[in-house]
């Protein structure tokens, strides 16, 4: 039976990218899922996790097959009485020519499955995990082919349904939404000049992201018998609604991708790690498609393991528990922020409208409070650590 220093189950672009990272210092990984199957979404990813796969040797690729993210606005897109100022985020106001770049997931994950091929320090196996178990000291993952093997850290990335977490014996809270995600791709007469922009609608965010070229992505939130039929409209039909829900910003419209409609929900798991599994991306958490968090959230899960690993030679066997506390706060204060986020869209109570269109304006007006929430955004934690380090500074420089 092969031992494996660290066994990935799940091959989609969380599981890839782990098992790119943590082979890196010498470990053996293996990879053990199906092909992932051919995904025609978008993916923003932003100046964080960009670095993080710039150290990957992938920097060059991002590049090539995405688009940069210079401007982000936000438009108020309601008819309600209180209606919030356009917002417009500038990551030349934080220092950066781009907050991320939006990539297409399909040509991103065929990158990485070509550097996980030229690896000597991963194996990968095409084969479905059929049971998991473990002991004191090791894992034993049985896949369905009739191959066993063994590891001494499983890190589950097999996704909402993981079969990894269920044999943990991990539990989750679910919630779902009264909306559906219409996901396309379209083509457009003038530049998007790197600008992405978000409108707040009652029924949710409709938001398009730049791809290389004249060409978009977008994710239209609505209701779910709006959204069953906007996916069967013909083509110039649909492109003439996004036109039309754009106000013509970016001139005549052209959808060149089939749309796909994902019903919104909310997962998270009770624990994010025990004993030697660990859990990433979406067998930890998923949300609705809001804000560029999930893949971003995804690459944090990697990022602290690989700092983990980095502090000890040895796998430890509480290395979950370890990576549940490390990474609790972090997940969980993103699932809730994007939860207010979005359900702040649908209700109609005067006072969260008010909440809502003040934060809104006090951003708009306010540069200061402008960089705090994008420099935040971006780095989780940078913004307090901003605010106090100048706080320290003025009692340094304080007489005493």
């Amino acid at each position: 039976m092969d031992h494996y220093d660290i066994a990935i189950v799940g091959a989609g672009l969380a599981g890839a990218l782990a098992a790119l990272a943590l082979s890196r210092d010498g470990r053996s990984v293996a990879l053990v899922a199906p092909a992932a199957p051919h995904d025609r979404r978008t993916t923003a990813l932003m100046d964080e996790a960009i670095g993080f796969l710039g150290t990957l040797g992938l920097g060059e690729d991002v590049t090539a097959l995405g688009a940069p993210l210079a401007t982000l606005r936000i438009i108020d897109g309601t008819d309600r009485l209180l209606r919030a100022p356009v917002v417009t985020f500038r990551a030349a106001e934080i220092g950066l020519e781009a907050f991320g770049y939006n990539l297409p997931n399909a040509p991103l994950l065929d990158r990485l499955n070509e550097r996980i091929a030229e690896a000597p320090s991963i194996a990968r196996i095409e084969a479905r995990l059929e049971s998991l178990a473990e002991d004191a000291t090791i894992c034993t993952l049985r896949l369905a082919d009739g191959r066993a093997l063994t590891a001494s850290l499983v890190i589950g990335a097999d996704g909402r349904r993981s079969l990894v977490r269920e044999a943990r014996g991990i539990g989750t809270r679910n919630w779902r939404y009264p909306q559906t995600a219409v996901v396309l791709n379209f083509a457009h007469e003038r530049p998007h000049e790197n600008i992405s922009t978000e409108f707040h609608t009652q029924q949710g965010p409709f938001t398009q992201v730049p791809l290389p070229g004249k060409r978009s992505s977008l994710v239209w939130v609505m209701t779910p018998e709006q959204a069953a039929e906007m996916v069967t409209r013909e083509p110039a039909a649909l492109s003439s609604a996004v036109e039309e829900r754009m106000q013509s910003m970016l001139g005549k419209v052209a959808v060149d991708t089939e749309p796909q409609a994902f019903p919104l929900s909310g997962m998270a798991a009770t624990h994010f790690g025990r004993g030697r599994v660990i859990l990433v991306g979406e067998a930890a958490h998923a949300f609705p498609p809001i804000g560029a968090q999930g893949l971003n959230l995804s690459l944090r899960d990697v990022m602290t393991l690989v700092s983990m690993l980095a502090e000890r030679p040895a796998i430890p066997g509480d290395i979950g528990d370890r990576y549940d506390r490390r990474r609790r706060a972090d997940i969980l204060s993103r699932t809730v922020s994007v939860d207010l986020l979005n359900r702040s869209l649908l209700t109609g109570f005067l006072p969260v409208q008010m909440l809502r269109t003040g934060g809104l304006q006090a951003l708009s007006s306010a540069g200061a409070l402008r960089s705090l929430v994008m420099q935040e955004g971006l780095r989780p934690g940078s913004a307090i650590r901003t605010m106090f380090g100048g706080l320290r500074e003025k009692i340094g420089r304080h007489p005493a």
